[in-house]
């Protein structure tokens, strides 16, 4: 039988390497008097100057005031505790920045006469803003979800009111929740941390898309609008306005033929956004829809109310000019 091959010892210098590359800063705390003792890299993630009587309670100022009870507790109920103890925590450096610590040791293991114990300190900053990020993504995630099933629920029980089959139900609501789909897709982060957005001529133009190749040619949508980020919120309700502009264009106005263009454009006036909806060559036919109906009440609803504006339909001998107003602050949450 072959003998078990032994394990290797390691010199005190192959030891103090492998600290120093795993980034392992050495601590020391004699119990009695309360001394702490630190290796240099101790000191510098403490972000604090070397110092002769360096004391427990001198290092715990240092701990974030939200942490520093627990960790006082921590660290005096390891005297009474055997086996390793850990202990994640954010200090405070100089210049205000937090910076996440984990304290490893092993209660009550230190000498009995001296009572010393020693352990370890890491630097898990970037591992627990990771954690955070994904705590906050499946936060925001959820409150999403939550979101667009209270709207598609909304959605339902209107649609449901407006239509007399169970097929025409079928059709507009898919129809409006695709539109809202779309708009979602579209939410993204926006650089430098501003969050998260769908830019507003993005918006006009992936939901429009569907209906531009519809006729004897493509591009007889032109969209020309303000470089423009749009909250969540305002991007699922906007696409909802949207989607009922060119549900009754198809129907009525300029979507309806093969001849028939529409100018969307845009500008800023003080703190709104104005939007022109302009159809060209409709059936010049003043639909019911736009005035009495459910599509009617919900872009009242959407523009007036979820995106503080106000919205004005004007038919003239060209075609329909539906004018939006939106505040700026309501688009951006």
């Amino acid at each position: 039988m072959s003998q078990a091959k032994s394990q290797p010892e390691w010199s005190a210098e192959e030891l103090r390497r492998a600290v120093k590359s795993a980034g392992v800063a050495l601590w020391t705390w004699i119990v009695d008097d309360d001394t702490f003792v630190m290796d240099a890299k101790a000191y510098e993630l403490w972000d604090i100057p070397v110092e002769e009587d360096l004391t427990f309670e001198h290092l715990s100022a240092k701990v974030h005031p939200a942490d520093r009870d627990r960790v006082r507790a921590a660290f005096v109920a390891t005297r009474a505790v055997d086996g390793p103890f850990e202990i994640d925590f954010r200090i405070l450096t100089d210049a205000s920045d937090v910076r996440w610590v984990s304290a490893r040791g092993q209660g009550n293991d230190g000498d009995v006469e001296t009572k010393k114990m020693t352990g370890i300190f890491l630097d898990v900053t970037g591992r627990k803003q990771a954690e955070e990020g994904h705590e906050l993504l499946a936060g925001e995630m959820s409150h999403r979800v939550k979101n667009l099933l209270a709207l598609a629920a909304g959605l339902t029980t209107l649609t449901s009111r407006s239509t007399e089959t169970k097929e025409d139900m079928a059709k507009q609501l898919t129809q409006r929740l695709t539109a809202l789909g779309r708009a979602h897709e579209l939410v993204r982060p926006l650089p430098d941390g501003q969050g998260s957005a769908a830019l507003l001529g993005d918006l006009f133009t992936v939901l429009l898309a569907p209906y531009d190749d519809v006729g004897a040619f493509a591009g007889r949508i032109r969209v020309a609008v303000p470089r423009l980020g749009l909250g969540e919120k305002a991007a699922t309700s906007l696409a909802l306005v949207i989607h009922e502009l060119a549900t009754n264009s198809l129907k009525y106005g300029a979507l309806s033929n093969d001849t028939g263009l529409l100018d969307i454009s845009g500008s800023m006036v003080e703190d709104n956004v104005e939007i022109v909806w302009n159809e060209h060559g409709g059936k010049g036919v003043r639909a019911p829809d736009l005035t009495e109906g459910y599509g009617s009440k919900l872009l009242q609803r959407t523009v007036c109310g979820q995106l503080g504006g106000s919205i004005d339909h004007d038919w003239g001998e060209g075609g329909l000019v539906v004018t939006l107003r939106m505040k700026e602050s309501h688009l951006a949450a």
